[in-house]
């Protein structure tokens, strides 16, 4: 099996680390060739310009679930010509009283070429499989709850 990494880079722009008063501003590199400026959410004040690590999940498992629909509806034999996605994380607290996501709503639009079209049900059946079969997802199965919308 694959193993993927990224490198993050942070330093203090302060002349102390005192809570409250540091910024959590950082870079993720990719590849070694794709900086983010990632930075905390605006909530717990981020720049909202920056991406943040919420964001930067409710992205990931976007991407997998496309990816993972994509390949389902090639072998189905599916003309997909576009997909788009708005994918939401929300923040709140787990069940152990700590602050997490909470839960991810993706909500998918799948367009096909020109003459093919697809059942509603049929289409939110292959969209469960994807969830199913997305490697992100099954990393979150037990702590996110994810709603295909």
């Amino acid at each position: 099996m694959s193993d993927l990494s990224i490198t993050l880079e942070w330093s203090r722009s302060e002349s102390e680390l005192i809570t409250g008063k540091f910024s959590n501003s950082h870079h993720v590199v990719f590849n070694d060739n794709y900086n983010l400026q990632v930075d905390a959410a605006p909530d717990w004040g981020g720049n909202p310009n920056n991406t943040n690590p919420e964001q930067a999940l409710a992205a990931s498992l976007s991407s997998c679930h496309m990816m993972t629909f994509l390949a389902l509806a090639a072998k189905a034999g599916w003309p997909v010509s576009s997909f788009k996605d708005h994918a939401v994380a929300h923040l709140g607290k787990n069940p152990k009283g700590r602050m997490s996501v909470t839960q991810i709503d993706l909500h998918p639009v799948v367009k096909f070429d020109a003459g093919f079209s697809v059942e509603k049900d049929k289409l939110a059946e292959m969209q469960e499989r994807a969830h199913r079969y997305c490697f992100v997802a099954n990393t979150l199965a037990d702590n996110v709850k994810v709603n295909i919308l």
